[in-house]
């Protein structure tokens, strides 16, 4: 099983795709815009029926955190930049 990331998440907030999908972003940091309006960074570790889970940013440390997709208004998971 898949623990917690170990870093916090990116510092810049990804665009707003017109499409996307969770079940492509598990195991990655993931921007999720929620229906309601709330966003934030997650790291989906399980896609289920009914059920996303993983882990949410408080602003200081990762939570275990899950929520039904159908709230779910759009996600991205940006490649993290690397040197090479």
């Amino acid at each position: 099983m898949r623990q917690q990331p170990q870093s916090p998440p990116p510092t810049f907030i990804p665009p707003m795709p017109s499409v996307s999908y969770i079940i492509d972003c598990l195991y990655q940091n993931t921007y999720v815009w929620l229906i309601n309006g709330e966003r934030f960074w997650f790291y989906p570790t399980r896609v289920e029926y009914g059920e996303v889970s993983g882990y949410r940013w408080n602003g200081a440390f990762w939570v275990f955190y899950g929520i039904d997709p159908r709230f779910i208004d759009a996600v991205a998971c940006p490649p993290t930049p690397t040197l090479y």
